[in-house]
């Protein structure tokens, strides 16, 4: 019986072996669990776009949108694990299970985690009628109205988190208002309905050049390259803040390590290419790769931190 048992796991390890040292053979599909056009879509067939000729097989791009993007998480957790299923990820995984407890999928166990792509900064942003020209001057005046200003949120996801922690760090009471995406949560912004909001530097920084919105600060730890002139929020005034996101590849769990190094080493490649960087940064993002035992860190850290952050926020999960 032990015998067969031994038998049995060498012959696994070696149809691996086999399998990860003839990848690929058919073409790979990029799993885009959001609709077409929106952040992840872009850099999704960018990297697939690039991937293509450094692996020698077609990157075949399919959007798999609904739930928030957990319809596209699951189908991912749920493929084979060969490597020619992946996924362009999204920190809203990590956030995710903070919100839920019942997910039909498992950030932890249920994937592979191949290469952050990039990391990305939210910006700060209030009504330009309202007397806070920075952070600082944002801080005293919910201080001294208490439970009056408001802010909005398209949902679960960093537009809530991002005030969340700037309320719990500088001991605040704002109002939160959520909205069914940025477009009317902006909307209500510029035309006064409330006070403040903080999404992607991108959906946002039109509206500060043009002055209808003004601009306080980012949430990462340090200055974003695509608007350098604002201060994070932690140099702004608020010690100990720090709220980046990020978008990288990953896989289903189980997916031979040979097979995840060689995906690695060809992320990486596309990610330093001064192409792809110039439409990452233009995008409100700074490239960013890793190693996947760097990636499956950042995940791990991430959903313990805002799972605190929910907490603390006394928002109970579904």
């Amino acid at each position: 019986m032990i015998r067969a048992i031994a038998v049995f796991f060498s012959l696994l390890f070696l149809s691996s072996q086999v399998l990860a040292q003839a990848w690929p053979t058919k073409p790979i599909r990029m799993i885009i669990p959001y609709p077409p056009g929106g952040a992840t879509d872009i850099l999704g067939r960018l990297i697939s776009q690039k991937l293509s000729p450094l692996i020698g097989q077609t990157v075949v791009v399919e959007n798999k949108a609904g739930a928030s993007g957990n319809l596209g998480f699951d189908y991912v957790a749920k493929s084979a694990p060969d490597g020619y299923t992946l996924l362009t990820g999204t920190a809203n995984m990590t956030i995710a299970p903070a919100f839920s407890s019942k997910l039909p999928f498992n950030v932890l166990t249920d994937f592979a985690p191949i290469s952050q792509i990039v990391s990305s900064q939210n910006f700060l942003v209030v009504r330009p009628t309202l007397q806070a020209n920075n952070v600082r001057e944002l801080i005293a005046l919910a201080k001294a109205n208490p439970g009056k200003l408001t802010y909005g949120s398209s949902g679960i996801g960093t537009p809530l988190l991002c005030i969340e922690i700037l309320k719990s760090l500088a001991g605040l009471d704002i109002v939160h208002v959520p909205y069914k995406g940025d477009t009317p949560a902006l909307t209500d912004l510029m035309g006064g309905q409330i006070d403040m909001y903080c999404s992607t530097i991108v959906g946002e920084i039109g509206f500060v050049k043009s002055g209808k919105l003004r601009g306080l600060g980012v949430t990462s730890k340090r200055r974003s390259v695509t608007i350098p002139d604002f201060p994070t929020i932690e140099e702004a005034g608020v010690p100990g803040y720090e709220l980046s996101s990020w978008y990288g590849i990953l896989a289903s769990a189980g997916t031979p390590r040979s097979i995840v190094d060689q995906l690695n080493a060809a992320i990486v490649k596309i990610v330093a290419m001064p192409d792809v960087q110039k439409v990452m940064i233009e995008g409100g993002s700074e490239p960013q790769s890793s190693t996947p035992d760097e990636f499956m860190a950042r995940i791990r850290s991430d959903v313990a931190k805002f799972a605190a952050v929910v907490k603390s926020a006394g928002i109970k999960p579904e």
